[in-house]
């Protein structure tokens, strides 16, 4: 009997372990050649369910068996977990099939890679805090809210008392609208009710500014967690706040020089102004180009899509403190300029044609030889012209010419599936200017920059000022989210990274990028250009960006969720002026079409630096790049765009180490410009020295 018994035992074991053990099926597709559009979709037996699904895409929902939006050609993991917690693992690729696909596949783990040294996070790294982000309470939404609702609510009745703890889902307010009518509220979570709003007061009216600037006004009560609670991505995966290496590297620069330097942003400025508006130029001195046209060359390749679209991210993720900090970094940013860009006119060299080669590849090079690193300056000049070229084929090309083309066809649906003959347009007319040279890319910029910042500074303005009564909400908005931001905005430090990451990845600061334009200048005295490539921080930044910040802000619309970058500048416009989004469309088109002439001289820098000097191998770059413009603007290449963006982060590594070994030097060059400018002994306009009072 006990033989029997044993064995019964045994088979119900196994049984049962056939019972539990689950069988998975799966449909793996590729829809179509569009890069990103890959699925997989799961079919599950056995097991006890229901089951949850831990996809290694983020964005997918443990409760979905079916993820999608894949990036064809690299695997997905999922762990699936039945009600009793028995669980499996298993992985899948979506075969890529167009060449398209094939590239972005094979860049996306290089972009992963490249991800974790740029955005490493040093502080969570050293146990100096928490990355987790958690949520202490949870907000009450007033339903029916939206930033453009126009529309009125009032606190008709409170159903709960303040201070009970309410489960989710639990009836606790009804809330009053004018357009429609008395609706019931629900606890979005459990915890304890405090009121934001008493009962019969209005929590939201659409024309009462203060109201449409404040972020959170809609809320009409909090429910505080009875422990803090992990704000996750839909896949379970905790959300992080991370202070990225390069935020960081570039930050922290920028600070050091402005010390150093002795905060030549500020009292440095007035002179800058001066030498940008001709003042100081000589005719006679060595270099191709003017101040002003160094400058405009300069800030085209910076004054971009980052302005626009960019600045509607971080204020959609950060809130509008984010302006503040973003401003602050801007400012900080103007004295790495100053000395990447004295250091530029420094070491250029000019050939017995007079065509000019300058920028980080010279002074990291022949900078630190002279300091007895010959070694350490090959490397490091070798490795910023790769970098160089890298960023100017992606992030100065291709990624322009690719951003440019999709905001246009979505204002006008007659270039949808032309993307081609863009391309080939905007090439040949890169190509009319780049093959001039230098001199006619200074020509160009000094006319379009102008007239492109001025074109969406006064249509910023425009909306500002129509909505000028709302300057107070504005500011203390900006303030206040500076400084005591949500909790689930990040929280102080994530709302301050935030505004320095823009503010660092818009205007190049440290990058040494616009150190080869600057260094064709025409000046007998580098720190002279320095003191005008501090004013484009100032301009990318401190204006433009700031502006494109406010204009959000005015018209509430850093309050929208789920819609971002050029989408939601474009509404903000359109609020005030319905036509002006064709305005920003041809905006847009215009600072990308700069910003593509201008790399192309940097690129072309960093590659007589590696391929020669000649003539024939620049015509060789030139070429390329103009092949890469119709690439950029004919197919999607996802990752293969972000990896050429991110190498212009990239190129500040070899950059500030070069700075900071070379700072001391500046600071002299810096202290003999200022002994001969207050001694009168720099050329004028006038043919003689003027003397000037300095600080």
């Amino acid at each position: 009997m006990r033989k029997y018994l044993l064995s019964f035992i045994f088979l119900f074991s196994v049984l049962s372990g056939f019972a539990q053990d689950m069988t998975v099926d799966a449909e793996v597709g590729n829809p179509s050649n569009v890069i990103n559009n890959g699925f997989i979709d799961l079919n599950v037996t056995g097991g006890t369910p229901p089951y949850t699904y831990k996809w290694s895409n983020q964005e997918t929902p443990l409760e979905s068996k079916r993820a999608e939006g894949l990036v064809e050609g690299i695997p997905y993991s999922v762990v699936i977990t039945d009600s009793q917690g028995n669980s499996k693992t298993v992985s899948y690729t979506v075969e890529a099939e167009a060449i398209t696909e094939h590239f972005n596949g094979t860049f996306v783990p290089i972009v992963g890679s490249m991800t974790e040294i740029l955005f490493w996070d040093p502080f969570a790294a050293m146990g100096i805090y928490d990355p987790v982000q958690y949520a202490d309470l949870k907000n009450v939404a007033t339903p029916g809210w939206s930033a453009d609702v126009e529309d009125r609510f009032v606190l008709q009745e409170w159903l709960v008392e303040e201070g009970t703890h309410v489960q989710e889902g639990q009836a606790i307010a009804v809330v009053n609208s004018d357009k429609g009518g008395p609706v019931e509220v629900e606890a979005p979570a459990s915890g304890e009710l405090n009121y934001l709003v008493e009962e019969g007061n209005v929590i939201f009216d659409y024309q009462n500014a203060e109201d449409v600037i404040q972020t959170g006004a809609h809320y009409l009560a909090q429910i505080e967690y009875d422990e803090p609670v992990i704000l996750t991505h839909p896949n379970g995966t905790p959300k992080t706040n991370s202070i990225p290496f390069i935020v960081v590297w570039l930050i922290f620069g920028a600070a050091f020089f402005t010390i150093k330097m002795g905060f030549i942003n500020i009292r440095g400025f007035g002179h800058a102004l001066d030498l940008a508006k001709g003042k100081y130029d000589d005719p006679d001195a060595p270099g191709s180009i003017t101040h002003f046209q160094a400058l405009t060359t300069a800030v085209s390749a910076t004054v971009g899509l980052g302005n626009i679209a960019g600045v509607a991210v971080a204020i959609s993720l950060g809130g509008a403190g984010a302006t503040f900090w973003m401003i602050i970094a801007g400012l900080l940013g103007m004295s790495s300029k100053f000395v990447e860009c004295t250091l530029g006119v420094k070491y250029r060299f000019i050939n017995s044609e007079g065509r000019i080669f300058g920028g980080p590849m010279n002074y990291l090079r022949y900078g630190l030889e002279k300091r007895n690193m010959r070694g350490l300056g090959k490397f490091l000049a070798g490795f910023f012209a790769i970098l160089g070229i890298g960023a100017s084929f992606g992030g100065g090309n291709m990624f322009q010419a690719n951003q440019s083309f999709e905001i246009l066809q979505g204002q006008f649906p007659m270039l949808t599936g032309n993307g081609f003959w863009f391309g080939l347009v905007v090439a040949i007319l890169v190509g009319v200017v780049i093959i001039g040279g230098i001199k006619s890319i200074a020509n160009v910029t000094g006319k379009i920059v102008p007239f492109m910042a001025g074109v969406y500074v006064i249509g910023a303005l425009i909306v500002i000022g129509i909505n000028i009564e709302n300057i107070g909400p504005a500011f203390s908005a900006i303030w206040d989210g500076a400084f005591s931001p949500s909790a689930l905005k990040g929280g102080i430090i994530g709302v301050l990274i935030v505004g320095f990451q823009r503010a660092a990845f818009s205007n190049e600061a440290g990058v040494g990028s616009a150190a080869i334009a600057h260094s064709t200048a025409k000046t007998n005295n580098p720190p002279s250009e320095g003191f005008v490539a501090l004013l484009e921080p100032f301009i990318d930044t401190v204006v433009v960006c700031t502006l494109t910040a406010l204009v959000l802000i005015f018209t509430g619309m850093h309050e929208v969720e789920g819609v971002g970058g050029v989408e939601l500048t474009s509404s903000a416009f359109a609020s005030v002026v319905s036509w002006f989004p064709y305005v920003l469309a041809l905006a847009v088109f215009l600072f990308a079409f700069s910003t593509m002439i201008s790399w192309s001289y940097y690129g072309m820098r960093a590659w007589t630096y590696l391929f020669g000097k000649s003539e024939k191998t620049e015509l060789v770059y030139k070429i390329l790049f103009l092949v890469f413009v119709v690439v950029g603007a004919s197919v999607s290449l996802g990752a293969v765009l972000d990896f050429s963006d991110m190498m212009i982060l990239a190129m500040s590594f070899p950059n500030i180490i070069g700075l900071y070994i070379m700072s001391g030097e500046v600071r002299k060059d810096l202290s003999e410009y200022f002994r001969k400018l207050r001694a009168g002994e720099l050329f004028t306009k006038e043919g003689k020295p003027k003397k000037v009072k300095t600080t």
